[in-house]
């Protein structure tokens, strides 16, 4: 189907070949520490039970055909390796998710990976931007400073009159001339012999922050007819109320927003032209005649525009103080207002013109469209005419904007100081403003010295700046991105070393790559858990760098929060995703882990004590079905509820936030645990194959029946015992998983006799529910657990754990 009409756009780059893609590296298959460490735990279970095998033939006497022998008793003890391990793991990291998106305290959170978060409990750095992830990337402007006069938030009212007065004037003078160039003439031969007033320069001002931008008004069509939407757009008198602004940029909004409110205010942009509507209602047309973006490499965007009145052609631009220091003309003033405000923790933007006669456009404009022609260094070429004209450029004001700090972002930080967790700011902004922000969040306590790193260029001077660091103790680090690259460049490790030391650590001017380059460099020097959090697609590096990516949904768009690991609203649930939520996965999942491997042991021991009993014979002790049953009906259940359990109520992991130190360290899954477990296994299992075959001489035949259920008593008392907080689901599973072996006792009797095809032995019912076999049974299953009790009560009394000092 052909349709007529016209062409809007072509796109060129898309998909992979745009800018944002090729910047992006390939994010990383993140693997929990939590995981590594089980890996390690069963590459040492795999040895133990090879060497076990060996050890059962070597007692054998390698009599026979062994290495069969051998085959036959690895597939015996092959219960040693976990295999629900990783099925019980990975259904626990689902639940886990399931209970941080339900979370009601933290409303709007996604997880949106299945494998790391365990890794939210053993977090050592975390690693944040600034603008938007700690503030709300919401401006309000604050200062406009002149040069002479300054501007704050109680004196606007003074612009707006300065505005209204020179555009009545304007007006009145365009009215009383015949001439529509006079005004303009009149102006510009008066300028440089006689110093501007106060109010031409507000008005110069005002009108370069109405004009230098990229930003465009929106109306709502009141209509619903489709085809009269441009005319409806004629109709509304672009009136106020209907009105919203668009643009990439936060801050231009804020400026553009904030000349609407002195009265001047852009109503209409599109292409070729914008307009501008002065106090007194009236429309002003400015041709765009060139526009040059802003780049994070220029720092600064500049316009050319020619008023459709006077016919004045003007070059406005604005940008970082450091790009545009030397381009304006000489003056004293610049340098000291621009740190002044970024003290105030305020983002500063420098405005400037130079007015273009009609000639020196023309000339501009052929050599800039011809450098845009040139197949070989186009950007270079065309970089170099733009800075030709970008000279001497007069020096119109400084703009202050403020962007306020996140709610709860100040107890936040604090409760992750607290919690032994070093806190490392990576930001794009300037030196003074990331070190007030600092300060203002409490990144930064107050009673804290801040060690500004000095600029470096050389590898001496970063020499001496880090020996000045080094005398220093217990003090921020403040450092730019220049200065860092340098450091690292010459004095990797021991950069990293200090920096590691401080409590607190502040990069500014930081490129994305940069922040991308600081996390590795962490986690190669340290071997710690980092986490990265950000809010923009300059943090996506970061973030998928780090070994957890935490994004924010903010005004930046979903970019790092569709690339993180976690999603959340706000900075402020980051306290409760790690206090909590991280606790509890890595504690639940430390003790899923080892009773997982606890269960394969003890039947394994079993195993070997019933092989060691009948001459080192490679029989099996249970049917295919008892074994199929252990590991699951009869006992998953009960091990999987331990994914509720919970050591501290989330109340009391908030208001000691101490506790999380504990965690770092790692003492929930260690070896030293791992060989506790182990030697609970080997003693439990001894027991329960010991004490079935004295008890049970005169009746061997029901060795299997006393042994199994003896087996599943001991599984469901040792889930108890490891219990911190009983769940009702718990208590469920518990009373379900006895349940079903109890019915399985009278139904599935066939499967309960020992060696079935060799004695041809059956299970009794009537056997079963004797008070012999209960006693037995009974006495089996004390002798079991009754003595882990006893050093667990005692443990407690002598050596209770840190949060069982907060519970009590």
């Amino acid at each position: 189907v052909c349709f007529s009409g016209t062409v809007i756009g072509v796109v060129i780059y898309t998909g992979k070949e745009t800018r944002s893609v090729m910047n992006t590296s390939n994010p990383k298959n993140k693997v929990g520490l939590l995981d590594l460490e089980l890996n390690q735990l069963t590459k040492a279970l795999f040895l133990a039970l090879v060497a076990l095998s060996v050890v059962m033939v070597t007692l054998q006497g390698f009599v026979g055909p062994w290495y069969r022998n051998l085959f036959r008793f690895l597939l015996l003890f092959s219960y040693i390796i976990p295999i629900s391990l990783r099925v019980n793991l990975d259904m626990g990291k689902a639940a886990y998710g399931w209970m941080i998106m339900k979370d009601d305290n933290i409303p709007g959170t996604v997880v949106r990976t299945s494998t790391i978060p365990e890794e939210l409990g053993r977090l050592v750095y975390l690693l944040t931007d600034k603008t938007g992830t700690l503030t709300q990337n919401e401006m309000i402007f604050k200062r406009l400073h002149l040069g002479t006069v300054s501007y704050g938030t109680d004196t606007m009212d003074e612009i707006q009159s300065h505005i209204i007065n020179s555009y009545s004037q304007v007006h009145s003078q365009n009215s009383g001339n015949s001439t529509n160039s006079t005004p303009s003439r009149k102006l510009q031969s008066s300028a440089p012999k006689v110093r501007k007033s106060v109010s031409s320069r507000i008005h110069e001002a005002v009108k370069a922050i109405a004009l230098c931008h990229n930003v465009t008004p929106v109306y709502e069509s009141r209509t619903g007819v489709s085809g009269e939407t441009e005319y409806a757009e004629v109709d509304q008198d672009f009136s106020d109320e209907n009105r919203t602004y668009q643009a990439s940029s936060p801050d231009e909004v804020t400026l553009v927003q904030w000349t609407e409110s002195v009265g001047l205010t852009l109503v209409n942009r599109d292409l070729t032209s914008m307009q501008l509507k002065t106090p007194g209602g009236h429309i002003l047309t400015y041709y765009i005649l060139q526009i040059f973006p802003f780049t994070s490499e220029s720092k600064r965007m500049g316009i050319i525009v020619r008023d459709e009145f006077s016919g004045e052609i003007t070059f406005y631009m604005k940008g970082a103080d450091v790009a545009m220091s030397t381009i304006v003309q000489y003056n004293d003033w610049l340098e000291e207002e621009c740190g002044n405000m970024a003290r105030e923790g305020l983002r500063t933007l420098v405005v400037a013109k130079k007015s273009l006669t009609e000639e020196q456009y023309q000339d501009f404009e052929s050599r800039y469209n011809q450098a845009k022609l040139s197949i070989h260094d186009r950007n270079l070429k065309v970089a170099a005419v733009v800075e030709s004209l970008e000279r001497e450029m007069e020096l119109l004001c400084l703009t202050g904007v403020e962007d306020q700090l996140q709610a709860d972002v100040r107890p936040t930080l604090e409760m992750l100081r607290n919690a032994g967790i070093k806190i490392w700011m990576l930001t794009g902004d300037k030196l003074e403003t990331a070190t007030c922000i600092a300060k203002s969040s409490h990144l930064v306590s107050r009673t804290q010295d801040i060690h500004i790193f000095r600029p470096v260029t050389t590898r001496g001077e970063a020499h001496l700046e880090l020996n000045a660091f080094r005398r220093k103790h217990d003090c921020a680090l403040v450092i730019s991105g220049d200065s860092l690259e340098v450091c690292l460049k010459y004095y990797e490790h021991e950069f990293v070393e200090l920096a590691c030391q401080c409590p607190a650590v502040v990069c500014c001017r930081c490129s994305p790559t940069q922040k991308a380059h600081i996390v590795k460099l962490l986690q190669h020097h340290t071997g710690k858990r980092t986490c990265a959090i950000g809010d923009g697609g300059n943090d996506v590096s970061m973030i998928q760098a780090a070994d957890c990516g935490i994004g924010i949904e903010g005004k930046e768009g979903k970019q790092a929060s569709l690339a993180a690991d976690f999603s959340i609203t706000q900075f402020k649930h980051i306290g409760r995703l790690l206090m909590v939520h991280g606790r509890n996965s890595y504690k639940r999942s430390a003790a899923l882990g080892q009773f997982v491997m606890h269960r394969g042991l003890i039947i394994s021991t079993m195993q070997a004590v019933f092989s060691s009993v009948f001459y080192f014979a490679s029989v099996p002790l249970y049917q295919g079905f008892l074994m199929v049953g252990y590991a699951t009906i009869y006992t998953m259940f009960p091990v999987f509820s331990l994914v509720l359990d919970q050591d501290v109520k989330p109340e009391m992991a908030l208001l000691y936030p101490e506790l999380y130190k504990d965690l770092t360290k790692g003492r929930s899954l260690s070896f030293k645990t791992f060989l506790i477990w182990v030697l609970i296994s080997i003693y439990q299992g001894g027991i329960l194959m010991y004490g079935a075959l004295l008890l049970f001489e005169s009746e061997f035949v029901h060795v299997v029946a006393i042994s199994f259920t003896a087996l599943i008593l001991t599984e469901l008392l040792m889930v108890a015992l490891t219990i911190r907080t009983w769940h009702w689901l718990m208590v469920v599973a518990e009373f379900l998983s006895l349940g079903c072996y109890v019915a399985s006792l009278a139904f599935l009797n066939e499967y309960f006799g020992i060696g079935r095809v060799s004695f041809g032995a059956f299970l009794d019912v009537a056997f079963i529910t004797t008070v012999t076999f209960l006693w037995k049974v009974s006495a089996i299953t004390v002798v079991s657990c009754l003595p882990l009790y006893i050093l667990k009560y005692l443990k407690r009394k002598f050596s209770p754990p840190s949060y069982s000092k907060l519970t009590s």
